[in-house]
Parts: C-alpha cells; structure tokens; sequence
C-alpha cells in the first residue's frame, strides 16, 4: 500500500536531522556557562527531543522509528565524509588544516559515543511518549513530554560521556557534567513547552492525524511497518 507523508512531517523530519548533525560537531567544544561545564552540543541537541516527542505524538512511534533511522544515517553519513575529508591532502597554501581535522576528525570513540548514544535515548523518548499516551488516553501531554525527555536525555548522557571522554575527563568532573547536562536539556523542553504544544495542536488540527499506537511493535529494527 502506498505510504503518503504530510508536509509537516516531512520537515520536522528535515529540522530532526539538521539539528542531530550540528550537534554532533558542535559536541566537540566544552563550553563554559558561569560555574558549569557542558558542551556546545545543548545549544540544539534538545529540540531533537522536542521533535521526536512531537512526531511520537502526531505519527505514532512508527513514523518516530523512521525518522530515528533516518538521523542515525544522516549522523554516519556526514560523520564519514568528514573523516574522508581529513584523511585527504591539504592544498600547501592552506592554513586552517589544524582547525578543520579538530572538529571533523573526530576519534572513533567520540563517534561510537555519539551514535549509540543517540539510537538509546531518541528510542527510549518515543517509547516512553508512545506509552504514556495510551496509559493516559492521550491526556497529559505536557507531563508525557517531560517524563520522556528525561528518560532519554538520561540514557544519552549515561552511555556518551562515559564512552566519549571515560579517561579523559576526571570521574569526578565527568559525572557533574552528565547531571548538568540531563537537567538543562530537561529544563529546555520545561521552557519551550508552550511553543511545543501549539506545535502540536496545530500539526493535528493541519493533518488531522493524532495516532494511538495499540497493538505495534516496539522493535527498533523494524523500519519497514510505518
């Protein structure tokens, strides 16, 4: 049967996969924020949850699965043209080699991080939302959204700090930083929960779709059931 993708699902899927990409290169700086220390990655990497929730809750978490694979390819994809990029020869006049290979020659402890890191947390986000929502029978968004955020950005943290800078990063310090960063990301999704909820509102009343996931599979491998 064929499948027909709305327009507003189309680019979210677009705004999902641009914001998984910058911030895959924009983890690469620790930045400091007054008396904390966390990557430039917050800047975006929360509104990928914020749109994983919202598809989850428009689409159902089949069409969340879609897109989770789609970013995840995106991720490797631009990830390995980068390290192409560095493996080839600089032109001799060139200065900024240095610069370029930090940001895109990423080690692959950083790239395992990242993109196991992410596959857990964006799963985690859509299986939690797509629950709650039939425990709730669609009530409670806004808590559904929350309690999902917090699980995956949790798991996120949990599996990419430890495997991205275990060794190099003091535990004492390391373990600061996940905390910090689980609760900034959550405190994002609490700010910008309004505009997700007119989002939301207005996505279901353009499409009129609003997807109760009874009796799907959970499995994450199955790509194909849409």
């Amino acid at each position: 049967m064929k499948q027909n993708v709305s327009v507003s699902f189309m680019l979210l899927g677009i705004v999902f996969n641009v914001c998984l990409i910058a911030a895959n290169l924009l983890e690469t700086k620790v930045i400091q924020l007054g008396s904390l220390t966390v990557t430039a990655g917050l800047l975006v990497f929360p509104v990928s949850y914020i749109i994983n929730d919202c598809i989850s809750e428009v689409w159902g978490f089949r069409k969340a699965r879609l897109i989770i694979w789609s970013g995840f390819a995106m991720n490797f994809f631009v990830v390995a043209l980068g390290l192409v990029a560095v493996a080839l020869p600089a032109a001799p006049f060139w200065e900024g080699e240095e610069h370029f290979n930090f940001v895109f020659g990423m080690a692959p402890r950083i790239v395992v991080a990242s993109l196991l890191a992410f596959l857990t947390g964006s799963f985690l986000n859509a299986y939690v939302m797509s629950r709650m929502k039939i425990a709730a029978r669609g009530r409670r968004f806004a808590w559904r959204a929350i309690a999902s955020t917090v699980v995956g950005e949790t798991a996120d943290s949990l599996i990419f700090f430890p495997i991205a800078f275990g060794g190099v990063i003091a535990w004492p310090e390391l373990g600061c930083m996940m905390a910090v960063q689980v609760v900034l990301k959550s405190l994002y999704e609490v700010i910008i929960l309004p505009v997700t909820i007119r989002v939301v509102r207005a996505v279901k009343r353009v499409d009129g779709s609003d997807v109760y996931d009874d009796g799907i599979s959970y499995k994450f491998w199955k790509i194909g059931e849409l």
